[in-house]
């Protein structure tokens, strides 16, 4: 029996020859203002979005000048065809820019214990769900190269979100409708236990139109065979969004009319970022709502919208569809134009299919952020089985894909982590790699109230430094004045810049002799109120002597509140490493490519490189075991 039978209208199986299917059935649409996206803007947007990405080769001493200009580029992959850039343009034409990678490097950039494909290329989480005992994890990939394109959906099971066992693709671009590719996309479980995956399809005239598939055989606790409906695509772009600005549905939620919702991210002219509502009662039928669930003007194209439910005084994670009294809702988008991921806390309406946010001066795209270094394409889902949210994303690469050829493969996913509302500050998500992490853990090493003193490095010997679960308290004492100052971003030009409070922290995958290093640290400074300011930052800028890899210092101001120490969890994967801020408040990956700090190489270090304050650590520092991801079969 067809476990949709109840909601699949007779197929409609035909694309016309430009735009498949009519426009659906549609309240009165406010787009008055909106004009067809011309694809040549869009890459203008895309390159220009793309222009910081540059990375002057390093001395092993000190940092590099920030001023240099860019080495030529060419355009990203990707953007041709309507999606964010998928490669880093840079180095590709520079002589002067390669460097002499041995075999052995490539593979110690491999990661142990996060979730990556055998090979090839990989992008963006897709419809991560829990199902029969099994948590099932899709992601974008090409089956073919290490290289964006042909993109298709993998997929992945594990019994506990950390040992992975590969599975067949469970979607591949063989139809009109996504022939040009099986985009992003997300998964409702309905009340019954059907499970429902809207996807975007690239067509065969490359127009972005949204598909719906289902599981051949829902008593599969493996869902290895997938159902693309009949009558796809069931939703195109409305009038007045262009062809290529209509992507990436949500997980769906049910209003208090009894109808599901989903939105969708677009854009209206080229920097109008919005988020498209529809409404359905079967999935194959929807009315676009006559108004956005939300618009931020100067953040462009928005793809892979997450909206979600965070309890204001719980302890665990809310279904999608929850609502009401002591529920805030968190909208998250990825910008095209940054490549970065915002979010704000809000309150949504279910009136009328609105959401305001908590403070309009950190509204979506100008405020938080949910990861502050490589981090892009996140996605949650409710994991009814321990009543929690996940988040996933996307860890994308920055050296060249000659590299990504050489090695095989390229991205890699974040540990999933968990998402609650921050109840101390009030107006942000604690994020926290989930709690099957901690089954990783081996012999550990504690180390109990160090002392640093100002312009010192203290090394910490835990043995093998190239898997580790870190845990990390720093009490600071001003030793003079605390005229600290630092420069407007914060975390500056990198751990180099001193203060008279800061910088101080860890120094992770670091050679002995310093010649490589990444420092996660905190900066301190007095506010124009004559309070302290707390910034948490990670510095990539002399974690690499190849000049060939992009590599920039990545932070945030960060609460700390009174009586609180300063204090981080750094999880070091090879060569990833994700860094957790104040339990989780702000949260910035790194992807690096050491070229001596690896194997047995690497080092772990306190330092302290404020000019007049001690810093007083107290670390524990596990060993992580490998994941051992394999396939199934």
């Amino acid at each position: 029996m067809d476990p949709t039978s109840d909601l699949i209208p007779p197929p409609y199986t035909a694309l016309p020859d430009r735009h498949p299917s009519p426009s659906p059935t549609r309240k009165s649409l406010n787009l008055s203002t909106a004009t067809t996206i011309v694809i040549s803007l869009l890459l203008l947007v895309s390159l220009l979005a793309l222009i910081s990405y540059h990375d002057p080769s390093p001395d092993a001493n000190k940092l590099p000048d920030n001023t240099q200009s860019p080495p030529p580029f060419r355009l990203a992959r990707g953007v041709a065809e309507g999606v964010s850039a998928k490669s880093n343009p840079y180095f590709s034409d520079s002589v002067d820019s390669s460097f002499n990678w041995t075999n052995a490097m490539f593979s110690w950039q491999r990661t142990a214990f996060h979730f990556q494909p055998e090979g090839n290329w990989m992008n963006d989480p897709n419809g991560p769900l829990y199902h029969k005992g099994w948590y099932h994890l899709f992601y974008q990939y090409n089956p073919e190269s290490a290289v964006w394109g042909n993109i298709s959906w993998g997929h992945a099971v594990s019994g506990d979100l950390i040992h992975w066992l590969y599975l067949p693709y469970a979607m591949v671009p063989d139809q009109p409708y996504d022939v040009n590719g099986v985009w992003t996309g997300s998964a409702t479980i309905l009340p019954d236990g059907r499970i429902i995956m809207l996807y975007t399809g690239d067509t065969i005239d490359g127009v972005q139109v949204q598909n719906l598939a289902y599981p051949a055989n829902l008593s599969d606790p493996l869902l290895l065979d997938w159902v693309k409906y009949s009558g796809n695509p069931v939703l195109v772009p409305p009038p007045g969004i262009g062809p290529k600005d209509f992507r990436d549905p949500t997980t769906a939620w049910l209003g208090p009319d009894g109808k599901w919702r989903i939105t969708i991210g677009s854009r209206v002219g080229t920097t109008l970022g919005v988020s498209l509502v529809y409404t359905t009662e079967d999935f194959i039928k929807y009315e676009l709502v006559d108004r956005f669930l939300h618009a931020v003007p100067g953040t462009g194209m928005w793809e892979c919208v997450d909206f979600y439910p965070v309890s204001v005084h719980g302890s665990k994670g809310l279904d999608t569809s929850a609502n009401g009294g002591g529920v805030k809702h968190v909208l998250k988008a990825s910008l095209d134009d940054t490549k970065m991921d915002h979010y704000a806390i809000g309150t949504y309406f279910g009136n009328n299919d609105t959401w305001v946010p908590d403070n309009p001066e950190e509204d979506v795209g100008i405020g938080l952020k949910l990861d502050y270094g490589r981090y892009y394409a996140s996605k949650t889902f409710y994991d009814q089985n321990k009543e929690r949210r996940i988040l996933w994303g996307w860890i994308n690469e920055t050296d060249t894909e000659d590299n990504d050829l050489a090695k095989g493969w390229a991205s890699v996913q974040t540990l999933p982590r968990t998402v609650l509302f921050d109840q101390k500050t009030g107006n942000n998500i604690i994020q926290w790699p989930v709690e099957e992490v901690e089954s990783l853990r081996l012999e550990s090493n504690e180390f109990n109230g160090v002392l640093i003193e100002p312009g010192s490095v203290v090394e910490l010997k835990v043995g093998p430094a190239t898997q580790l679960d870190i845990l990390a308290e720093f009490e600071l004492e001003a030793l003079g004045s605390e005229n600290a100052t630092v420069s407007e971003e914060g975390c500056g030009g990198g751990a180099v810049e001193r203060s008279s409070l800061g910088p101080f922290g860890l120094l992770v995958l670091a050679h002995e002799s310093l010649s490589e290093l990444t420092p996660i640290y905190f900066n301190v400074a007095n506010s124009s109120k004559g309070s302290r300011e707390a910034y948490f930052c990670a510095d990539e800028k002399r974690s690499s002597k190849a000049p060939d890899v992009f590599k920039q210092v990545y932070g945030s101001k960060i609460p700390v509140l009174e009586g609180e120490n300063f204090s981080m969890r750094v999880l070091v994967d090879h060569s990833i490493v994700e860094s957790f801020g104040q339990g989780g408040r702000r949260v910035i990956t790194s992807r690096i490519y050491p070229t001596e700090a690896i194997y047995g190489a690497a080092r772990l270090f306190l330092f302290n490189n404020a000019t007049s304050a001690n810093v007083k650590a107290t670390v524990k520092v596990w060993q992580l075991n490998s994941a051992f991801i394999q396939p199934f079969f």
